[in-house]
């Protein structure tokens, strides 16, 4: 009997103590991943991505598109064990003021892709309600459409985007001219 709860205690002591995986509050200390600027003070709903060994130390995201960019890269690091987005259709939730709590599983929400709002970062947003028939109003309202995160589709996270004084499509074509001469340097 000894030897039994020896073993167990030695089992016991030996397993891993799971990380906890529950969203963390917005605070004033939660800067962007990618700009490293307070999000409290841009609007538009905000994501948070858990990665392996760092319990209760998530990465914040600025603007919900950023996230799930960052989760479809392939150079991202990490493994990633849980993302959260702000619930849109939460009691009190505005796009001035998304919520600091209000955080649900990015893979349960129906998210608007392709609406006429901008995110925290001035790019396109993608919306994400916890509610079907919330998602369904704010995209008659503010056009696009409803999809499950594993349909949004790759270009609505990663394309790139002109925004306000930037050049738009003459400067993408120079950029993919340079980014290709830049691909064929390291092929070749």
């Amino acid at each position: 009997m000894k030897r039994a709860l020896l073993v167990l205690l030695l089992l016991a002591a030996c397993k891993e103590e799971a990380q906890d995986l529950s969203p963390v509050n917005l605070t004033e200390a939660a800067v962007g991943h990618y700009c490293q600027m307070n999000i409290l003070e841009h609007p538009g709903p905000k994501a948070q991505v858990h990665l392996e060994g760092f319990p209760g130390k998530p990465l914040f995201f600025s603007q919900v598109r950023d996230a799930v960019a960052y989760s479809r890269l392939p150079e991202q690091d990490g493994v990633i064990l849980a993302v959260y987005v702000n619930d849109m259709g939460a009691t009190g939730a505005t796009w001035e003021e998304p919520g600091i709590a209000n955080w649900i599983p990015a893979s349960d929400a129906h998210y608007v892709v392709g609406s006429s709002v901008e995110g925290g970062m001035g790019a396109p947003e993608l919306v994400p309600f916890a509610d079907l028939a919330s998602a369904t109003a704010f995209a008659d309202q503010r056009g696009g459409r409803v999809v499950t995160l594993s349909d949004i589709p790759d270009a609505a996270v990663m394309a790139p985007v002109a925004l306000d004084g930037e050049t738009g499509a003459d400067g993408d074509a120079d950029f993919n001219a340079r980014l290709k001469r830049l691909s064929d340097k390291i092929e070749g």
